[in-house]
């Protein structure tokens, strides 16, 4: 079984890196830029773990996991924050999620591997 992968951010040459970096790691990329979109989708078809951009629109990454966490009940769905903003880990320690993990922007390959295998196996 090949692992599905959401990643959800809205600038296309990130999510076009994101996409290839992914798929070289053998997993299955499933891509979209919009929160609202994401978490319909999520409703019919859950992935197995979600790489989440903060700076979005129409809602942002952390209204996207508010959602995802309440309305949703998706508490165990592993999701790994990535952005450029340092104020990310402060809330982040606020959270107490161990579903929840943060990689910087911009991301390196090794990185990227080494977050998605606390995950996944």
């Amino acid at each position: 079984m090949v692992h599905k992968i959401l990643i959800l951010e809205d600038d296309q040459p990130i999510l076009d890196l994101m996409d290839m970096m992914i798929r070289r790691l053998g997993y299955e990329p499933v891509l979209i830029t919009n929160g609202l979109e994401a978490l319909d989708l999520i409703k019919q078809e859950p992935p197995d773990l979600i790489l989440l951009d903060i700076m979005m629109v129409p809602i942002n990454g952390w209204e996207f996991l508010e959602r995802l966490r309440g309305e949703l009940g998706k508490r165990e769905l592993p999701v790994i924050l990535f952005t450029a903003s340092p104020m990310v880990s402060e809330r982040m320690d606020e959270m107490k999620d161990p579903y929840l993990s943060m990689l910087t922007k911009p991301v390196s390959f090794a990185e990227l591997k080494a977050g998605i295998a606390r995950y996944l196996k």
